[in-house]
């Protein structure tokens, strides 16, 4: 089987990259390089993208090993259609690893024909670390790489107006520009940057918020075989993805024009206001997402699909999204429910084989963002707990443990995070337990223990699931 390259796909153009991109993972590669590739199939866009590997561990070398080159395998069932595709995208033109390379990364920032800077570093990765200074090479967050990123460019260019960058955060956080926008201009004051620096920033860079809906189970390494048996070369980077594809955008006609998606088959809306949108997707599909992985993995299941199909994590799910998160929305209830029939569709597809190990990833974060906010809209709206989200905080709780019933969990989560629940796990009382975590104000941006009763009936629920297990504790706890 041959190599995958380009010289051996016959793609030797040289394409100016116009795209900076941090993260080089499967979501980016199944979404943005993906409407990338349509861009410059269908719109004339001509644009390569650059990736920048945002932390110390990533694929940048196996990518560059087959210049930039992957298959996006694209599998669904659209009202009773199915629908399947691939395509070999070849949108990356180059990777950099900027904590061996450095001034390779620096050198980007220098480049005429750059127009945009896309991310998704997870909910976990715009924040602020003011541990970060420009010296280090490179800072810590993404947030202060790309401030520097950018005062690179700023000073290159000697502040010129017209360099300045549209910059399109896909990270699942609401206001996700404006938050990057604002730490941005938090560094450029702890760094003491010149004032023409912070000015430039506002004036001539634009920053646009966005939601970002697809499911992206990445690399089949279950099923790898029978997807290298549909090509001819040597793939390490094959991933797949449902065929629904959603990219709302806050922008205008101006970036209509930069971004031409009218001209492809892609659904991507500008929009003045993405927030019912965002509050939608992220409560229902995000929201089921995490509330299900911990307890679903503890219950012995291994996919989404299998955790929908399954008869008690099934109803445990449908009854969560349906009697615990819609009612928290403020949009109308039939819109609610459709939305989240198609949701509970796309879970089910059977293409897709969608681990719930690799949506473990920054549980913590996520379940702040995802599911917190149904929680306690729940217990504003209907004066008492959502036990099926409070089971979900539980499970979440005892997943970070490390382990159950001597099998290792695929805990995936930043140092100080895991350190935190080593230390929570040496004790045995579990109502002292559940109290240290809802009390770390770090995780969830307020004293969670100071809401009436939630600490002890997450405690509650946590000591039936070590005590009955999975379904047996739930059927206790709730009835």
């Amino acid at each position: 089987m041959k190599a995958l390259n380009r010289k051996e796909a016959g793609l030797e153009e040289n394409l100016p990259i116009r795209v900076l991109q941090f993260g080089e993972g499967n979501f980016l590669r199944a979404f943005v390089d993906y409407a990338i590739q349509e861009l410059n199939e269908h719109a004339g866009f001509n644009g390569g993208v650059a990736v920048v590997q945002p932390i110390d561990r990533g694929l940048v070398n196996m990518l560059n090993d087959q210049d930039g080159l992957y298959t996006l395998f694209m599998k669904g069932v659209s009202k009773g259609k199915v629908i399947e595709d691939k395509k070999l995208v070849s949108s990356i033109v180059k990777g950099i690893d900027p904590y061996t390379s450095y001034e390779s990364y620096l050198e980007l920032a220098r480049l005429d024909t750059l127009d945009f800077v896309f991310s998704n570093t997870t909910e976990a990765g715009i924040s602020f670390d003011e541990k970060d200074t420009p010296e280090m090479t490179p800072p810590n967050s993404y947030p202060a790489k790309l401030t520097r990123f950018l005062l690179e460019r700023y000073r290159h260019f000697e502040g010129a107006a017209d360099k300045g960058l549209t910059i399109i955060p896909c990270e699942l956080i609401n206001y996700n520009s404006d938050t990057l926008k604002d730490i941005i201009l938090q560094y450029s004051d702890l760094w003491r940057l010149e004032e023409g620096f912070r000015k430039w920033i506002i004036q001539s860079n634009s920053f646009h918020n966005t939601l970002v809906d697809r499911i992206v189970p990445g690399y089949p390494k279950d099923e790898i075989e029978a997807y290298n048996s549909q090509l001819d070369y040597k793939d390490n980077l094959i991933v797949t993805a449902e065929a629904f594809f959603l990219w709302v955008i806050e922008g205008d006609e101006e970036l209509m024009k930069k971004l031409p998606f009218d001209r492809t088959d892609l659904n991507v809306l500008f929009v003045n206001n993405m927030q019912p949108y965002r509050t939608r997707k992220v409560r229902i599909l995000n929201g089921a997402h995490t509330a299900l992985v911990p307890m679903s993995i503890l219950y012995g299941n291994v996919t989404v699909k299998e955790s929908v199909d399954n008869a008690f994590t099934g109803k445990y799910l449908h009854d969560t999204v349906f009697e615990e998160i819609i009612p928290t929305l403020d949009l109308e209830r039939k819109e609610l429910v459709t939305f989240a029939e198609e949701v509970f569709d796309r879970f089910r597809n059977p293409f897709i084989k969608h681990l719930l190990a690799s949506i473990a990833l920054n549980s913590i974060s996520k379940f702040k963002v995802r599911v917190l906010p149904s929680l306690l809209n729940y217990i504003d709206k209907c004066n008492r707990l959502p036990l099926n989200l409070c089971f979900s905080f539980a499970a979440l709780i005892r997943f970070y443990k490390g382990e159950w019933q001597g099998e290792t969990l695929p805990v995936n989560d930043n140092a100080e995070i895991v350190a935190f629940f080593n230390e929570v796990w040496k004790e045995n009382d579990y109502l002292i337990i559940t109290e240290k975590v809802l009390k770390n104000a770090s995780f969830w941006d307020e004293d969670l223990s100071m809401r009436p009763d939630l600490t002890e009936a997450v405690a509650k629920a946590l000591e039936l699931i070590d005590t009955k297990g999975i379904e047996g504790g739930y059927q206790s706890f709730v009835k």
